[in-house]
């Protein structure tokens, strides 16, 4: 098992090569939460995520051995970017797997770092099973993006960071996804102060280590279905799973809907940008998944990697989710002035009509009825219930799911 040496010698190796990201505090996110909230900004890391400490620390080890020539990763971005970086900056071939669901930018900025990309598979455990063949084909040396202790080492040198910057932290809460960065931050806090409560957070549609971490042994899921596309894995790693009944105190799940408001409270907030499995911490810190009230807390946000044609949807959907936008049906009449008359009301309640569809032919309408479908800006629950309640106090038939 890996001892606190391990961590330090990683330190040592990445001293010179990572940036120095101290915590910061969010006054709005404590207020929230009642707790005093910190954020660990690893998108603001070299190549754009956390994930560059663990394959630099392996690849370096790996090189002063003296017998390294080109090394094969699978990826569905940041690792890709962390081991490109790490061998080109050695001159040591690498070649990438990256799932065909990956970002345009992630696979820009990998090839960007001197690798060369293979898109194969849907998810990562097939572009895994893909980079496996390749490494059997050219006797290449496979860096696992997780189930790797000295990559796992790498990975918990941010658990020596924050305990730098914030001794008496009582919780860290982490993504999950195949487990390397919450065993090595787990590992590495724990062996220096056990009252130091790990909690790993993964989204809804990828729980294999939240089941597995009930279960008491691996549990593959069937299937991954979320927007936290770095997260989005179906089995944990073997010795990541070790590490993770060892020294985690617990793993949740969050929603795609709450990862994606936490994207948008991030930009909105901190003005930063974060990828969907690097806001997972915060949306569970902000959703209460755990009693956090009264105590010092930091949220591993792991990565910034995101595609900038997808960030419009996630702030669209964090809108939604917040309320920030309302969707409804109103059943009125089919006559003139009637629209004028509905547009008249919603403007003196302050509320902006974004979308507009006018529909006559559905089929369930009387003969001079319409349905319309809106979509409003509104200033959150209040305002849109408000909204609601003087559409209905006028007359009109209201459809929502929202409120």
């Amino acid at each position: 098992m890996l001892e606190l040496k391990d961590f330090e010698a990683a330190a040592d190796r990445l001293k010179n090569v990572i940036h120095n990201i101290p915590l910061s505090t969010s006054a709005t996110f404590s207020a929230m939460t009642g707790a005093e909230v910190y954020l660990k900004y690893e998108n603001q890391q070299k190549t754009g995520s956390f994930k560059v400490r663990g394959a630099y620390n392996k690849i370096m080890k790996r090189y002063a051995e003296g017998d390294l020539h080109a090394v094969v990763a699978s990826s569905a971005g940041n690792h890709a970017q962390g081991v490109a970086f790490a061998a080109s900056s050695v001159g040591v071939k690498s070649t990438i797997v990256m799932p065909r669901s990956t970002p345009i930018a992630k696979v820009s900025a990998t090839q960007g770092y001197g690798a060369d990309v293979v898109l194969a598979g849907n998810i990562y455990d097939e572009a895994y099973a893909k980079a496996c063949e390749i490494c059997e084909a050219t006797g290449a040396e496979f860096i696992h993006p997780f189930d790797d202790e000295d990559v796992m080492a790498g990975q918990g040198t941010i658990a020596l960071e924050i305990l730098r910057d914030l001794p008496f932290v009582d919780m860290i809460f982490v993504p999950a996804g195949g487990g390397g960065l919450i065993s090595g931050v787990a590992a590495c806090a724990k062996q220096i102060n056990p009252r130091i409560q790990i909690i790993g957070v993964q989204a809804e549609g990828a729980p294999a280590i939240a089941n597995s971490f009930r279960a008491g042994e691996r549990k593959p899921s069937d299937s991954v279905h979320t927007i936290a596309d770095g997260i989005a894995v179906k089995t944990p790693g073997e010795k990541t799973f070790e590490y993770i009944q060892k020294y985690v105190d617990r793993v949740v799940t969050v929603s795609d809907d709450e990862i994606a408001s936490a994207v948008l409270l991030l930009l909105e907030r901190c003005k930063q940008v974060v990828e969907t499995s690097g806001a997972a911490p915060l949306a569970a810190v902000l959703n209460n998944k755990v009693d956090v009230k009264g105590k010092k807390v930091v949220c591993v946000l792991s990565g910034g990697n995101i595609d900038v044609s997808f960030i419009h949807k996630i702030v669209e959907k964090g809108l939604i989710t917040r309320c920030r936008q309302l969707k409804f049906s109103v059943l009125m009449p089919d006559a003139p002035g009637a629209l004028e008359r509905f547009s008249h009301i919603v403007a003196q309640q302050n509320a902006n009509i974004i979308l507009f569809q006018h529909d006559r032919v559905q089929t369930d309408l009387e003969i001079g009825e319409a349905i319309i479908h809106v979509v409003c800006e509104v200033g959150g629950v209040d305002h849109a219930k408000r909204l609601i309640d003087t559409l209905g106090r006028e007359g009109y038939r209201v459809f929502t799911s929202q409120i």
